[in-house]
């Protein structure tokens, strides 16, 4: 079954660039079918239906119905693995 992510960012644009790629490279390198949809912040909780992981760039302003990890580690560069292993993670249940 095809898993959908959201990566979303203030104004979906600049950071949620970079992770979207790093979400890209890790569900490849995971043989993981996903679809990765970048979107601003403020459309999440229209999207949430249907998706399975939320990858925020930015604090959340709200609690969601699917689970959601802040990407700040992919901005940064620490704490990247950690970060991987987490999304992996949720995709895999």
């Amino acid at each position: 079954m095809k898993k959908t992510i959201l990566v979303a960012c203030g104004a979906g644009i600049a950071t949620s660039t970079v992770v979207c790629n790093r979400v890209e490279n890790l569900l490849k390198d995971n043989g993981i079918q996903a679809e990765v949809v970048q979107c601003k912040i403020s459309e999440v909780a229209s999207r949430q239906d249907g998706a399975d992981l939320i990858v925020s760039t930015t604090i959340l302003p709200t609690t969601y119905q699917i689970p959601a990890e802040i990407a700040t580690a992919y901005i940064t560069g620490i704490g990247m693995d950690k970060l991987d292993q987490k999304i992996l993670d949720h995709l895999k249940n």
